[in-house]
């Protein structure tokens, strides 16, 4: 990384767009004036600008991107620089249709939008290759430029013959032969049975959309074939000379993509943060989603990311687009910098003034002052991450993890289960996570590659698919004194979305749980049933998985229906390590009463120790190599709280030592002390 600011400041900042003002000399020169201002110390450029960078095909103008850059760099303001692969030009467009996409439908799109190529197409590749690199070759040592932004939040799949060809040939090299193709699939099901690789064909509407292995498997392909698109960019930058790292904004939960599949390409994982502050959640609700989510970001490289986007106002893309409250946007960006972020960075920096973003918030508005309400908490956000620069060489680390996997719930929605589009796996996943933000417990979102070394506690929820080697490593982590906690629906197919034969959960999990599965109930959404734990009555609903009982103690059991009586919360030594299995879907309330007991017991500690959270509030902790605590203490509530502290801790902003805590609404304080670990 380019150690001028990337490991001594956090990066503030946004999109510029200075190839739509370069006829108004004035609004780019008061631009540089008001980032000053505004303590903004980077910019990304350069992401939607291929027509001003190659408005006719070869000819290359390249100058007024210098003219940029160069002046920004004067003004010590750095710049992420953009490949443009994001929108095509016009000229490409009709020049070579086959850069555009084709739909499920099986339709070629015509020329418009963005992310509307693709991926596959010679043309296109030669394209991207030939702009990249040169933009490379030009400013890839320019002393202004941070890193790489490759393209721009990288989503969809295209059906056309090149991709279809394609996708046989990563059947092929994935399967060898059609038997195992064939095996693998199920394909004697509705003797569905292929005799010629020609024969497959993606899962679309008019075609097959039910062999769930084929599903499966397209997904993984889009995941690839993006993946290796992305490489080829950053392989293009490499041809070019520049050896700066290289980042993609990707969009946290974006079902489509696989992101975990990214980590060997990017060398810094970014992502572009919008969430629905005072929208149809309540702000608390949304805050533990949000921060999920920057933990999720966080763990596909387990190191310090980017906050790409953020709005500093509003968006314009949902039905209704509401207003941040004062003191909202500086809570949520340092929400960012507390679960591990490096930058805050927002789209857009100006306002357009014309199409579809012209009224998308901005920290210069169309008025083009410097004296609203989002400049001056823009430039208040900027003041403060400069008193947090400490935080650069810090990061989380956690000693719980909750596992989601991308591809497991691809297969777990394309499964005609119990509850067929409602299972609810991110809702589940957020139901646990919720209690450890709301007990003020850092914790990682890992995926079945990811290593368990290190964690004390790991929580997989409805883990359905098993990918292969997944099942050993949970056993090894529980027998070496690890703790599990599993649920319902969880160990019944392999990684080609076959059951297992014989007990589930499948590859010996069952001696681990101390139990095997024998039925589920799929609850309709008015229904519930109840199980009564460490003298509460809590709420079950959706899905009831009835158990029967080997090794395992019973917790907790059924209060209603016909199998009243029965386990629905059981706990199981095994070799060092004990693993939980809860048979059903709790009211959130139980997380946080179980995971305060479980923690508690197995030495899994709050950033804050013993002080007990009011509602709305949380904390977390990032690191230092050398032994250094960080403590954010956030607010989400429109009211002051007093918090008193197990012991005085420093602020770090302003080396004050505190014994109790008090924050405004919507406030946030950074404290430290000496790690303990």
């Amino acid at each position: 990384m380019n150690d001028t600011l990337l490991n001594r400041r956090i990066l503030h900042g946004g999109d510029y767009n200075p190839e739509q003002w370069l006829n108004r000399p004035d609004i780019l020169k008061r631009d540089i004036e008001f980032m000053k201002q505004a303590h903004i110390n980077c910019v990304s450029v350069g992401i939607f600008s291929w027509s001003s960078l190659e408005p006719e095909e070869g000819h290359y103008t390249f100058g007024w991107l210098k003219e940029i850059i160069d002046c920004l760099y004067q003004n010590h303001i750095y710049t992420i620089l953009a490949t443009p692969s994001g929108a095509r030009p016009v000229w490409m467009a009709h020049k070579y249709p086959e850069v555009l996409r084709v739909d499920k439908t099986l339709h070629r799109n015509r020329m418009g939008g963005r992310h509307n190529h693709c991926y596959t197409s010679p043309v296109y590749r030669e394209k991207v290759w030939e702009i990249d690199k040169r933009l490379a070759e030009t400013f890839g040592n320019h002393p202004g430029v941070l890193l790489w932004h490759i393209s721009n939040e990288y989503g969809g799949a295209c059906y056309c013959p090149l991709c279809q060809a394609e996708f046989r040939k990563w059947l092929q090299r994935k399967y060898g032969t059609l038997d195992a193709l064939n095996q693998a699939w199920w394909t004697s099901f509705w003797s569905h049975t292929y005799t010629d690789w020609e024969q497959i064909e993606a899962p679309g509407p008019r075609g097959e959309e039910l062999l769930h292995g084929l599903v499966l498997d397209w997904y993984r392909f889009v995941t690839s074939r993006t993946v290796d698109f992305c490489a080829w960019e950053k392989k293009a930058i490499r041809a070019g000379g520049s050896n700066l790292p290289v980042t993609t904004n990707l969009m946290g939960f974006y079902y489509d993509l696989d992101y975990s599949k990214f980590k060997d390409v990017l060398d810094i994982a970014s992502w572009d943060n919008y969430p629905n502050w005072r929208g149809e959640s309540s702000d608390v609700e949304t805050a533990i989603h949000t921060a999920m989510t920057h933990d999720l970001m966080r763990c596909i490289k387990h190191k310090p990311f980017l906050m790409m986007e953020s709005t500093p106002s509003q968006v314009n893309w949902r039905s209704i687009n509401r207003l941040k409250a004062p003191g909202m946007h500086e809570l949520a960006s340092l929400q960012a910098v507390a679960h591990g972020s490096n930058s805050v960075q927002y789209f857009q920096w100006r306002q357009s003034r014309g199409a579809s973003e012209k009224f998308h918030g901005a920290v210069v508005d169309h008025y083009g002052g410097n004296d609203t309400r989002v400049f001056q908490e823009v430039t208040h956000v900027g003041k403060r991450l400069e008193s947090l620069s400490a935080l650069c060489l810090s990061n989380v680390r956690s000693q719980a993890a909750i596992l989601f996997d991308r591809e497991n719930e691809w297969a777990l929605d394309a499964a005609c289960g119990p509850r067929n589009g409602a299972m609810h796996y991110e809702e589940t996943i957020q139901s646990h996570y919720q209690a450890f933000w709301r007990l003020g417990i850092n914790v990682d979102l890992i995926n079945e590659t990811d290593d368990l070394t290190g964690y004390k506690l790991v929580i997989a929820p409805m883990l359905y698919l098993h990918r292969d080697g997944i099942a050993d490593k949970l056993r090894r982590f529980v027998s070496s004194g690890g703790t599990l906690v599993g649920t319902y629906w969880s160990g019944l197919v392999d990684e080609n979305d076959l059951c297992f034969e014989g007990p589930t959960p499948g590859e010996g999990l069952t001696k681990v749980y101390g139990l095997r599965s024998e039925e589920i109930d799929g609850l309709r959404d008015e229904d519930s049933n109840h199980m009564f734990w460490n003298g509460k009555l809590y709420e079950l609903r959706e899905l009831c998985e009835l158990v029967h009982i080997g090794s395992a103690k019973t917790l907790a059991v059924y209060s209603n229906d016909f199998y009243a009586g029965k386990a629905a919360l059981t706990v199981n030594h095994f070799g060092e390590g004990r693993a939980y299995f809860l048979a059903a879907r709790a009211e959130d309330t139980f997380y946080c009463d179980f995971y305060r007991q479980l923690t508690q017991q197995i030495g899994v500690c709050p950033s804050l120790g013993h002080t007990v959270l009011p509602e709305g509030i949380t904390a977390g902790s990032r690191f230092t190599d050398d032994g250094k605590e960080f403590i954010a203490v956030q607010n989400f509530t429109p009211r002051m709280v007093c918090i008193p502290l197990e012991k005085p801790l420093t602020n770090l902003e302003n080396c004050q030592t505190e014994t109790s805590l008090t924050l405004p609404p919507y406030g946030v304080r950074f404290l430290t002390q000496e790690s303990s670990t």
